[in-house]
């Protein structure tokens, strides 16, 4: 900014700017005073490296400001503030203290300035000018720290995300990695070991998941679209992933040791298919309470083999009837021997359950009786059921 002159006596800007470059030491030393005596973070008198640096920013800035006010239209570069904000960022700062810093030392240069005005001969207007260049300076200086500060933590943001995305990767791999490997990659990447995990198969026709606990591991461009889930049984943890993809098809896996992840994303995945078949439900789905559906359609060539034999003496009955019986077999297989509780169970008269039931025993005889056979009927009826239930 230009400092007018408005009467014949007024200094100029150049007589204006060579006195205050004599005083930049003194004024340097009143800036760095007063940002250690109040800002507890740029407090390190002992450290020579770091005051050596504090010095050297603040007579920059200074110098800087007096470049400006001789020359206001020269170009500035602004990278040694970006550079400034990008070391703020390395510290683990926020901005707060840089910015009190340069309130502090817009302050000191303004006192200085109303102190001096007198002795240079500087007109009303040639100080609020002066002054107005100071805050206008300010939010330049401040502008350019913010914008290395974000670049920084957006850098030091993407390569956390690359390292936990390799984590991740070391994690799901078949066979596993060493314990050596991930933990070295945990290290880097800022994520702490847990003793359990489950991961979580998404469906990949809906988009990424709301924000998650930063522990939470992601993994949206692979080819099962997943999360890995630390410690899944702790606190908070069953209703934060209930709240997160409330809406969406997903599948969360068993809680296993960190070294079978895999597993537990396996088991996620055959739910989700089971899911999409309509075998399962829609929605959020856990596979911890669908194990037995999960253990039954392992083997789907199998369990129709099975079901072939076992539901033979249905085969030659009309659906309705086979519908009827299965129905009526699967409850008294899982739920009991007597008619009653069979009936409240499928909520028909227990007259229509003792019907139901000697007509099982035609077509089925002694078959019944025996232990192994009513344990593959209730496999080859559950799978029936599982399969033919809409969802």
């Amino acid at each position: 900014m230009a400092i007018k002159s408005d009467n014949s006596e007024s200094r100029t800007p150049a007589d204006i700017v060579r006195t205050l470059r004599s005083g930049i030491g003194r004024v340097s030393e009143e800036v760095i005073e007063e940002i250690q005596t109040r800002i507890p973070e740029y407090a390190r008198p002992s450290d020579e490296i770091y005051m050596k640096v504090v010095r050297m920013t603040v007579e920059q800035a200074i110098e800087g400001f007096l470049d400006r006010v001789e020359s206001p239209d020269a170009p500035w570069d602004p990278e040694p503030f970006r550079m400034i904000g990008k070391g703020e960022a390395a510290e683990g700062r926020n901005l707060e203290p840089l910015q009190a810093a340069m309130r502090l030392g817009a302050r000191v240069g303004w006192r200085r300035l109303t102190e001096i005005a007198g002795p240079l001969g500087l007109s009303p207007q040639s100080l609020y000018d002066l002054g107005e260049a100071i805050f206008v300076y300010l939010d330049q200086l401040a502008d350019a720290a913010a914008e290395g500060f974000d670049e920084a933590r957006a850098h030091a943001a993407g390569e956390i995300d690359r390292r936990r995305g390799r984590l991740l990767d070391l994690l799901l791999s078949r066979p596993p990695a060493g314990s050596e490997a991930i933990a070295d990659l945990a290290k880097a990447a800022g994520w702490r070991l847990p003793r359990t995990v489950a991961c979580v198969a998404l469906d990949d026709q809906h988009g990424r998941v709301p924000p998650l606990p930063p522990d939470v591991l992601t993994g949206h461009e692979r080819a099962v679209p997943c999360l890995l889930v630390p410690d899944p049984a702790g606190p908070g943890r069953a209703q934060t992933l209930q709240h997160a993809l409330r809406g969406r098809r997903a599948a969360i896996g068993p809680g296993v040791p960190l070294v079978s992840a895999a597993t537990s994303l396996r088991w996620a995945g055959e739910a989700l298919e089971l899911s999409r078949r309509g075998v399962l439900p829609r929605g959020l789905l856990r596979c911890e309470d669908h194990l037995a559906t999960l253990v039954v359609f392992k083997d789907e060539e199998l369990v129709s083999a099975l079901a072939e034999t076992r539901l033979a003496p249905l085969a030659d009955l009309r659906p309705t009837q086979q519908d009827r019986l299965a129905e009526t077999l699967l409850a008294w297989l899982r739920h009991g021997r007597g008619a009653g509780e069979v009936a409240a169970k499928l909520h028909v008269h227990p007259q229509t359950v003792r019907y139901r039931l000697r007509q099982l025993e035609e077509l089925y005889g002694d078959q019944l009786a025996d232990p192994d056979i009513r344990f593959e009927l209730e496999i080859a009826l559950r799978a029936r059921q599982a399969a033919r239930t809409p969802r």
